[in-house]
């Protein structure tokens, strides 16, 4: 894999951040993983995006907010998004396994034996998978708008949003000036098409890596998810050893988002605990 810094957003962006990567690195498969590294703290936190997401859709309260003196944060676009492309994404049943392999090995190519995770949704499963499969390597792991297995209504929620006139032009729009609106609306279909063929084959994501997972694990949930349902991070809870779970009672899928300033406290306390 090629590993390569991030575009800057804006001239503005680029005054504000200072940002240190590593070099260049070339796999024999020639993917390119786009990244980004700031801070200099001794607590190292890799940020998993979501579904279709990228480092600045997703996390760009976390890379404004978190303290850099006690983090050094590596945020990144999962292979065929963003700017990890070409090539596009292609959905299978196993690419929640194939991007926590891929997050590994970014982090063993950056020189960072330790750390923690951050993952939201398709990146918070992936991340469990990474927690469970690396556990010499994963510190501490948070989570939030994740799922373990698929249920008929998690399918019924997915296929209520398949249409894209149904999100939030806040959800969308980011999205959409990357990938366009077609190619946009291809990758959501064929992501709610392999959710589909998971529920089919036993609904199960993850369920039996969750024992595997021995770092200190904190869930997150908003109350008011239309993704994910509630008894997804209750379940997490019961299955992952010494865990905790922490509610947003008005929150929805995106409480690092909308609830930036609070959840960034709660992740830090977390995380730099002993």
């Amino acid at each position: 894999m090629y590993f390569t810094k991030t575009l800057m957003p804006s001239r503005a962006l680029k005054q504000l951040f200072k940002r240190k990567y590593s070099p260049a690195i070339k796999s024999s498969k020639g993917q390119t993983i786009n990244y980004l590294k700031v801070g200099e703290g001794p607590n190292k936190l890799l940020c998993f995006p979501g579904a279709l997401g990228t480092i600045w859709s997703d996390f760009k309260p976390q890379i404004d907010g978190l303290d850099r003196s006690k983090f050094t944060l590596i945020a990144w676009d999962p292979p065929g998004y963003g700017a990890s492309r070409p090539p596009n994404r292609v959905f299978d049943k196993d690419f929640y396994e194939t991007d926590a392999d891929a997050a590994q090995n970014l982090m063993q190519n950056l020189g960072i034996d330790k750390y923690s995770l951050l993952g939201w949704s398709d990146g918070g499963i992936s991340s469990l998978i990474q927690a469970a499969k690396y556990p010499d390597s994963v510190d501490k792991l948070v989570v939030w708008g994740a799922n373990a297995y698929l249920v008929p209504d998690d399918i019924k929620a997915f296929e209520s949003i398949r249409d894209l006139s149904k999100w939030s032009p806040r959800m969308k729009e980011p999205l959409i000036k990357l990938y366009t609106e077609q190619g946009l609306q291809q990758m959501w279909n064929d992501w709610c098409d392999v959710m589909a063929e998971l529920f089919k084959d036993g609904g199960d994501i993850c369920k039996s890596r969750l024992k595997d997972i021995r770092c200190p694990t904190l869930i997150l949930h908003g109350d008011k998810d239309p993704m994910v349902l509630g008894e997804h991070p209750e379940f997490l809870l019961k299955h992952i050893k010494g865990s905790r779970l922490h509610r947003y009672p008005e929150g929805k899928h995106n409480i690092h988002l909308k609830y930036a300033e609070d959840f960034n406290k709660i992740v830090s306390e977390f995380i730099v605990s002993q």
